[in-house]
This record gives structure tokens, C-alpha cells and sequence, in this order.
């Protein structure tokens, strides 16, 4: 073959698609019930957006960002992750002078190079919520609840979510203290990439995914000991809205995020169903990134769903939502004509129809249906129009009905049948 898409890339086709769609649609009505507007932001941005943001130090920034010159000689990146371009877009555009919390999702493509394995593309699709302006645990609580109600009105069952405080710049610094002797008498037990984090960001060893080092670092100190009081109050009620509003959930010592602005609270939802890609969302707080773009002190919370992770967990139960409810199959060139018709008045009643249109025979219409997965079909012929009526053949039972050539007599039966399959 000839043209074939790049390693790590992919082309998501019908009927795979209608997982997708079906996820968006889940996601853009809860958002609004949460009051949640959509921003669209570019996949190209300046390099610095992101070093400064995620962090020098990360696999993302050292390893797999896809970054390079343009024509006017400028470093300019994919984006990686959502979260460095809206800070960008929230301080460019002043959206800090509308009244708090403001609160925004986007959706779109992410680009990291990295290994292709299952579930993991180097280009991948993301939903994502940002809330600004509030501090107060409770906004924590909130968005993790809606992020709870979104993976549950998509059909997810069944998953963890586990919850942390990795601390503020008041408490990490006695925290990476005592990593930093916990670590230091084993660092040659580690990779070179974690050696050299170990001056650099020691936090960074704890995100390493090298069988080696998850070993060695096996009984480290947690970072919830090391909380301050501020970090420790904010953590404890966090817990407490989390219960109240009915948020299961469990707490993970262990649990880092790979991205350097996160502070405070950090989450992640996972299923035990993917393998080692188990991922499905996860997210956190960052209340110092809006103060490194240069717009005013503002707290922040956000979270990032994946969708490549997504979509398999659901497909089994989106079976049948990709075919359409009714093929009409008509006999004669009159018959051909009446079906068009029928075809436009049906769609207007919200049904998938599809119609033949070359003249075929009734029998080459029918395997056409069938392999269309056509639910329904409903046969126009000569005698059916002088009696005003119509053929309606249940593609999954067998059974075959006679309507009245009538909108609202057929729309009645269509229904009915899907709802019995």
C-alpha cells in the first residue's frame, strides 16, 4: 500500500465513531448542568508554554514533545496537554475579571512522541475541565463528582478513583528533603534519567515508569506526611465532600502526577480492564500556574479525560446505536419515488433512514439492508400504494407487519420495534 497512516496515528471510523460521539454528548450536557462554556484552542503554541508549565525535568518536555522551527525561526510545539494552553488563553484574553469560579471544557487532539502501545497514540484525543478562582475544597469535590457523573452517564462501570494532596511550595521543600535521603544511598539502583532528576526535581524518580526504579523506590515516604497546615486542612476536607456527596473513593499515598504546576490536590481514575494503560482521567489542582503566565494569583482545578482509553470500555454497550433503524426497499420507478418521500418524512421524526435508489431487486435490496445491519425495512411495491399501505419487516425477530401508509401509524411501529430489540 501506497499511503498508509503515520506510526502511532490513527484513522477512528464508523462504526467506531458513534462511541465517540456518544461520549462527547454525555460530557457536553453535564458540563452545561455544571455551567461549564467550551473554549477551542489551537494545537500549535509556542514552545514555552509548556516548558514552563509542565516542567523542564518531565518525560514530557525531555522526550516527547513534538517541537520544531517554523518559517520565522520560532520553537514552536503540538500541544502536549490541554491545561499550559488554556492558562495561556485565561491571562491573554483577561478571563480572571469575570466573576469566580469561571469554569470551561475543551475537547481535541493532544500530540506526544512517544512508544505507540495499546491505547497509547501519539496523536490522542482528550476531554477537558478547568475551574478558576476558587480555593475552597469544595470546588474540588464538585469537579471530582462531575467527573464521576460523566464516566458514569457513559456507561463506565466499576472504576477507581483515587485521591492525594502532593503539598504547596511551603511543605515540598522538607518533603523533597526526605526523599532525597531516602533515594540517595540506592541512586545507582535507578536509571540515568532518574539519577540526574535527583538534584533536578527528585519528585520526578516517583512518576518513572522503569521497572527498576518503581522497585528501588519501593518505601519511600509519602508526601501526605509531609503536608503543612494549610495542605493537611484542605486535604481532610476535601474527604469530607467528597463523602457527602457520595463520591467513592480512595486515598493513594503513592499517587503523583507527571506534570510539575500541580499542587494541593491530584487525582486519577483508573480500570482494572486496560492492562498496564489503565488511565482513564485524572487530574488535580495548580493554584501557582496562572501567576508563571503573568496574570494575577489565581487558584486553579482541572482534570483531562482520555478518550483512546474510553471507547473500549463502552463499545459492547453501544451495539446497535451504529445501524440504521430503517432500510425502505422500493420495488418499481412510482414505488422509488414514493420512498424518497417517505424517506425525508421519516428522518424529520428523528430515525436513521436509508433508502435504495438503482432499481435493484427486491432480493438485492434486502441483502443490501442486511448488510447495511438495518434494524427495520420497509417494502413499497405497486399493490402497497394502491392500498395504501405498507410492509414492515422486523430484521431482527423475522416477523413482517402491515401498516397504513401513514407517518404516524409507521413512526408508531418503528418504535415500538426498537424498543423490544
Amino acid at each position: 500500500m501506497k499511503h498508509k497512516t503515520l506510526k502511532g496515528f490513527q484513522d477512528i471510523l464508523p462504526p467506531e465513531i458513534s462511541g465517540w460521539q456518544h461520549i462527547e454528548g454525555v460530557s457536553r450536557n453535564l458540563f452545561r448542568n455544571y455551567g461549564y462554556q467550551e473554549i477551542r484552542l489551537p494545537v500549535l503554541e509556542s514552545t514555552d508554554i509548556f516548558t514552563r508549565s509542565i516542567g523542564e525535568t518531565s518525560d514530557i518536555v525531555e522526550k516527547e514533545m513534538y517541537t520544531f522551527k517554523d518559517k520565522g525561526d520560532r520553537s514552536v510545539t503540538l500541544r502536549p496537554e490541554g491545561t499550559a494552553s488554556f492558562v495561556r488563553a485565561y491571562v491573554e484574553h483577561h478571563l480572571f475579571n469575570n466573576p469566580a469560579p469561571q469554569k470551561f471544557y475543551y475537547m481535541g487532539p493532544m500530540f506526544r512522541y512517544e512508544r505507540p502501545q495499546a491505547y497509547r497514540y501519539r496523536q490522542f484525543y482528550q476531554i477537558g475541565a478547568e475551574a478558576m478562582g476558587i480555593e475552597d475544597p469544595k470546588l474540588d469535590a464538585e469537579i471530582i463528582s462531575m467527573l464521576a457523573r460523566i464516566l458514569s452517564g457513559i456507561g463506565l462501570q466499576g472504576l477507581n478513583f483515587e485521591i492525594t494532596s502532593i503539598g504547596c511550595k511551603n511543605c515540598r521543600p522538607a518533603y523533597k528533603d526526605a526523599l532525597k535521603n531516602f533515594l540517595g544511598g540506592k541512586l545507582n539502583s535507578f536509571c540515568s534519567d532518574c539519577q540526574r532528576r535527583f538534584d533536578l526535581n527528585p519528585l520526578r524518580i516517583l512518576d518513572c515508569k522503569v521497572p527498576d526504579c518503581i522497585a528501588s523506590r519501593q518505601g519511600a515516604p509519602p508526601v501526605i506526611d509531609y503536608l503543612c497546615a494549610e495542605c493537611k486542612g484542605h486535604f481532610d476536607s476535601l474527604k469530607n465532600y467528597l463523602e457527602m456527596l457520595n463520591v467513592p473513593h480512595t486515598i493513594n499515598p503513592n499517587l503523583v502526577r507527571g506534570l510539575d504546576y500541580y499542587t494541593k490536590t491530584a487525582f486519577e481514575v483508573s480500570s482494572e480492564s486496560l492492562g498496564s494503560q489503565k488511565a482513564v482521567a485524572a487530574g488535580g489542582r495548580y493554584d501557582g500556574l496562572v501567576d508563571e503566565f503573568g496574570g494575577p494569583p489565581t487558584p486553579g482545578i482541572g482534570f483531562a479525560i482520555g478518550m483512546e482509553r474510553i471507547v473500549p470500555l463502552i463499545k459492547d454497550s453501544l451495539k446497535g446505536s451504529e445501524y440504521p433503524d430503517l432500510f425502505i426497499c422500493p420495488i418499481g420507478q412510482k414505488d422509488s419515488e414514493e420512498a424518497l418521500i417517505l424517506a425525508e418524512q421519516l428522518r424529520t421524526k428523528g430515525l436513521w433512514v436509508e433508502v435504495n435508489y438503482d432499481g435493484a431487486s427486491l432480493k438485492s435490496q434486502m441483502r443490501k439492508a442486511n448488510r447495511l445491519g438495518a434494524k427495520n425495512v420497509v417494502i413499497i411495491g405497486e399493490d402497497e400504494l394502491r392500498k395504501g399501505e405498507v410492509v414492515v419487516k422486523d430484521m431482527i425477530k423475522g416477523t413482517e407487519t402491515k401498516s397504513p401508509l401513514d407517518i404516524r401509524e409507521l413512526v408508531k411501529i418503528l418504535k415500538n420495534s426498537s424498543q423490544t430489540h
